[in-house]
């Protein structure tokens, strides 16, 4: 039977950065690597709501980006 084996996890903070011409949203993404495995979702929302507080931009979505090894 196949395992899969976590090998890092990355934060990725997706930003709304203004309106184009079209009236469309214009989002921006910044991604942080070596996030620590072991994580919570609640850790990571309170980290990506530190980060956004620092920006100009309006936070719109956090995302958590796992990646595993599958060894079968």
């Amino acid at each position: 039977m196949a395992q899969a084996l976590l090998e890092g996890t990355k934060l990725r903070l997706v930003f709304e950065a203004g309106i184009d011409d079209e009236g469309k949203p214009i989002y921006k993404a910044k991604t942080f690597n070596n996030v620590t495995k072991a994580a919570t979702a609640d850790q990571l929302a309170q980290a990506a709501q530190a980060i956004a507080a620092l920006c100009k931009d309006q936070l719109n979505k956090i995302e958590r980006n796992d990646s595993s090894e599958i060894i079968g």
